[in-house]
């Protein structure tokens, strides 16, 4: 979740060429001419002729061009004619001269650096002539020289990522021509490889490029492929000369890991926490054996695959000792770690963890609360904080914390009675700063906000409350950064700045033994905000920061003295570059946009140091224990791919795994927020920073140094470019036919569909902008689709949605029925604070905003007897239950939930003529569910099967005999859903379905 910002969002953009892409037709291979060579006929006498000889010693250039005018003639197009090997330190060049008795020469290397005499050019006769260092003489310096032996290349190309089962290279030796198209065929050397030996002639090097033999060719974006003499390989665009053979039989693993080391255990209840540093090995730790000693269970041993374990269901009171193995893929094993030790304490009396739902997310639309906003259940647990009168909230009653988990367990039958059989809630974890109500300052991870909990609503019991009614909660998390206090487990900085008499009155002192947890009030102070471990009157033993307590020579609004280190900074030396960052975001579609500061009160931290991911991963596995059913991953595109492919991801599946089971972690959602907030496919041409770019695996293997592996991994899927990125049809449909999706590489995370999103001015745009995108996920169907939300409208609108309810009802027409999951921001089922803006920090009252308190519409009492179904409610609840896009949501829900292809169907627009129309169709077993939907507009289907089709809106029945069904247009935000043998009327009629 981006904060509001104080820093200027710098967007100096490099230029970016666009790449052809490995999988691209050429227009015209390469080598052949662009217009026909007609023959000459005029050549009855023999022409004068001359043979230019040009020294490269001096020059080096990598290629010489000759650009000349014969005596009276014009001058060749710049930059001349390419000149080749003759003999060593020679190039030449041979032209003919018509009756011309010389010419008048330049020389260049095609890149612009030019030989041209000091600009008087050269002026040669015919002949043989050599030009060295800028003496022209007559001779042939290669006229002694032996002819060489012919050069042969040998050439290795990797299908592996193209699949393609036969591949021919079509190339051009130096100074010489192109082969036919499509070239000649390479043999099968071994799995993924292609080789072909080429004879070269007299030349050194060629061009090349591949292809398929039917059409699809690598011709390395546009610029084909420069080769030399010897071996060399070509695996995805990356050529590596001199290359040793890929077939060579690989010697045996022999050589184990280090020894894992830093191994660390904590106690936590009956729970032990260990931490180690990453073994190394020559081919990659492919596991870890954790051996554990004590108790009554004698020796244990578990396999773990991060660098995180946390051993649950000890015995309490009792001593452990753990050791760690590393072990890679040959089952080479480490030496054991050093020891380490931690003694169990009593068992907790909180209640016991629950289970995730375990349920296809796709089933499940989401309405996303920012749970500090949306009911009180506990008063006594509300603050204001430090800016509760600047803000404005004090006058209005209205703390920024304020909702709790005690008031969304009361309101889940009203988000049941809405439908929805997901809640996904802003982050739980102890927050820190002056203005932390939304959660994403995380001060401690390790522990939940006691402003969020009450006596019997602790976080266990929303989990376990929610699920007891069938409804699933999904947490936001944040691994980008921590508050500008830091983290607590983790790093902590002891003071910021100078406590002097001018600021005392606000930065409290130091109390000893004071912990702050947001909740308790510090007796001395009177405050719950307490500040006094960030400010000191004198300088802190270990001062890292740099120039501290010295006057910075400005001054405060008050008029006070500012000093250096007073505010949190990466530059400053006050945060350790080992854990945190060290600089402040300048290009936020660049690679510092993944390694520096958003803003000072989130600390960015280093999450490729094995420390950050340790404290972070053994963090979350707590709340996965807890059994919530997914996490919305915050700020996700400012943490490279690597790190989250290597480290986080396969962390949350093998946690889920281990404490819930395969079918549990298949179906835990995990979606990011990769904020792209432009308008087309791609975030300003960087594929680094688009959305889609987080579904997929890596696609090579990059520096097992997780920094370095995330700068490989930044400037290699650049280089590619938007052209020659992954693709998959796993969201689309077969003819009419739903295919089984290849999810073999898929990263871990889906994502929310930022290019929907951004163009919900209209849900015809949406629609449009979404299909064009939908090749570029690894499985659209898994999107979370939302029109604004707590940070944004569409178009990056800094307001709530207001594009009245019509166009809200449409919006959710397209949403409910088209692929992906649907997901409503707390309050828009009334248009709650449309065009009111969303965020303005502590400068204006947030019940001015988008972020306002919604309790006051759902007072009274309210049940749900089922989704979408209200059995009894009253007070102000009953009368927002009317409202009319109420409604429509109740029976949009109602109509997704019987239909599994609107949850789970891929779709085409194959033979459909309208606006918003498409088909969607979703086969598994004995489940086979088609439907034909089109929204606002009227539409045609084309080629689809036949039978009897029901609308699941109006009831109306056709029978389809020749694969066309037309149906008119339904009119604005109502919708029609065909469904082939479906159940007939779903709902009731409404102010929108009808």
């Amino acid at each position: 979740m981006p904060p509001t910002r104080t820093r200027p969002r710098g967007r100096a953009l490099a230029l970016l060429g666009a790449a052809a892409g490995v999988v691209g037709l050429l227009a015209a291979p390469p080598g052949a001419p662009s217009t026909p060579l007609a023959a000459d006929p005029a050549a009855a006498v023999a022409d004068a002729t001359a043979t230019v000889y040009y020294w490269t010693k001096t020059k080096n250039w990598s290629a010489y061009n000759l650009h000349y005018a014969p005596d009276g003639g014009a001058w060749t197009t710049v930059p001349g004619t390419a000149m080749e090997p003759a003999c060593a330190d020679w190039v030449k060049k041979t032209v003919s001269l018509g009756s011309a008795a010389g010419l008048r020469a330049a020389f260049n290397n095609g890149s612009g650096v030019w030989d041209n005499n000091g600009g008087r050019d050269y002026a040669l006769g015919t002949g043989n002539i050599t030009v060295k260092d800028g003496v022209v003489a007559h001779s042939d310096p290669c006229a002694d020289t032996p002819e060489p032996a012919a050069k042969k290349a040998t050439v290795y190309y990797s299908s592996a990522s193209l699949g393609w089962s036969t591949v021919n290279v079509h190339y051009q030796p130096a100074g010489g021509s192109w082969t036919a198209v499509p070239g000649v065929g390479m043999t099968a050397a071994c799995t993924g490889w292609w080789k072909r030996e080429i004879d070269l002639g007299t030349a050194t090097t060629l061009r090349a490029a591949f292809n398929n033999g039917n059409g699809v060719w690598d011709n390395n974006g546009g610029a084909d492929y420069a080769l030399p003499a010897g071996v060399s390989t070509v695996r995805d665009r990356v050529i590596t000369p001199n290359a040793a053979d890929p077939c060579a039989a690989t010697p045996p693993d022999t050589q184990a890991p280090t020894a894992p080391a830093k191994v660390t255990a904590k106690a936590d209840g009956v729970s032990v926490l260990l931490s180690w540093d990453p073994a190394t090995d020559d081919r990659g730790v492919a596991k870890y054996q954790v051996t554990r000693v004590g108790g009554s269970t004698g020796t244990v041993v578990t396999d773990v695959a991060s660098t995180v374990f946390s051993d649950t269901g000890l015995a309490e009171r009792t001593a452990y000792t753990y050791t760690v193995k590393a072990v890679d893929a040959a089952g080479n094993t480490s030496p054991a770690s050093a020891p380490a030790t931690a003694t169990t304490g009593d068992r907790p009396t909180a209640p016991g963890n629950g289970k995730p739902l375990g349920t296809d997310p796709r089933k499940d639309p989401v309405y996303f609360v920012l749970t500090t906003r949306f009911y009180d259940g506990d008063t006594s647990n509300d603050r204001g904080g430090s800016q509760h009168v600047k803000s404005g909230n004090a006058a209005n009653d209205d703390p920024m914390f304020r909702g709790d988990f005690k008031g969304l367990v009361q309101k889940l039958d009203y988000i049941k009675g809405l439908g929805f059989s997901a809640v996904w809630i802003t982050p739980v974890v102890l927050n820190r700063s002056d203005y932390d109500y939304h959660g994403y300052h995380g001060y401690d991870f390790y522990k939940v906000d006691p402003r969020l909990e009450s006596a019997g609503a602790s976080y266990q019991d929303l989990i376990d409350a929610a699920h007891a009614k069938g409804m699933k909660i999904y947490q936001d998390v944040v691994y980008n950064h921590s508050s500008r206090w830091g983290a607590k487990g983790l790093f902590t900085p002891t003071v910021y700045g100078v406590r002097d008499a001018q600021w005392s009155w606000y930065y409290d002192e130091k109390q000893p033994g004071f912990e702050y947890d947001g909740l308790t009030v510090d007796t001395k102070s009177g405050k719950s905000y307490y500040n006094g471990d960030l400010w000191s009157t004198a300088e802190p033993p270990g001062n890292t920061c740099v120039n501290w307590g010295k006057p910075t020579g400005g001054r405060s609004q008050e008029g006070y003295t500012l000093y250096n280190c007073q505010w949190p900074s990466p530059t400053s030396g006050m945060f350790p570059k080992a854990l945190y960052h060290q600089c402040w975001i300048g290009n936020w579609e660049g690679e510092d946009s993944r390694s520096c500061w958003i803003h000072e009160d989130l600390a960015d931290f280093n999450t490729e140091n094995p420390a950050v991911q340790n404290y972070l991963i053994g963090a979350y596995d707590k709340y996965i224990d807890m059994g919530v059913d997914g996490f919305r991953i915050d700020t996700a595109v400012h943490i490279p791919r690597t790190t989250w492919n290597r480290r986080f991801l396969p962390a949350i599946r093998d946690r889920v795994t281990q404490r819930h089971g395969a079918e549990a972690a298949k179906n835990f959602f995990v979606f990011g927020e990769v904020a792209a907030f432009v308008n087309d496919k791609w975030n300003r041409g960087s594929v680094n920073h688009s959305a889609q770019f987080y579904t997929w695996k890596e696609r090579k293997e990059y520096d097992a140094d997780d920094a370095k592996a995330a700068l490989e991994m930044y400037d290699y899927e650049q280089q590619r470019g938007t052209g020659d990125q992954p693709t998959s049809t796993n969201a689309f449909l077969n003819g009419n036919s739903y295919h089984e999706p290849d999810h073999s590489r898929f990263s871990g995370m889906n994502v929310i569909d930022m290019r929907m999103h951004m163009n919900f001015g209209d849900a015809q745009n949406a629609f449009s902008n979404g299909k064009d995108s939908d090749d570029s996920y690894n499985d659209a169907t898994y999107n979370v689709v939302y029109v604004d939300s707590h940070d944004y409208g569409p178009n990056k609108s800094s307001e709530r949605y207001a594009g009245g309810t019509d166009a809200w009802a449409e919006n959710m027409s397209l949403m409910w029925t088209f692929r992906g999951i649907p997901t409503l921001y707390y309050g828009s089922e009334t248009e709650f604070q449309a065009g009111k803006k969303i965020d303005c920090g502590p400068t204006c009252p947030l019940a001015t905003t988008g972020r306002a308190y919604y309790g006051d519409q759902i007072e009274g009492s309210v049940t749900a007897s089922d989704f979408s179904k209200v059995s009894a409610a009253s007070g102000a609840v009953a009368t927002t239950l009317q409202k009319p896009l109420v409604k429509h949501v109740q029976r949009l829900n109602e109509i997704r939930r019987a239909i599994p292809a609107l949850q789970m169907g891929q779709y085409s627009t194959e033979g459909i003529s309208g606006g918003m129309a498409f088909k969607r169709r979703y086969t598994s077993g004995s489940t086979d569910s088609f439907a034909l939907v089109t929204v606002s507009g009227g539409a045609t289907y084309n080629g689809v099967p036949n039978g009897t089709y029901t609308d699941a809106v109006t009831g109306d029945v056709r029978t389809v005999s020749n694969g066309t069904l037309s149906v008119g247009a339904p009119g604005k935000g109502n919708l029609r859903v065909y469904v082939l043998n479906g159940p007939g009327k779903i709902g009731a009629a409404g102010p929108y379905l009808k």
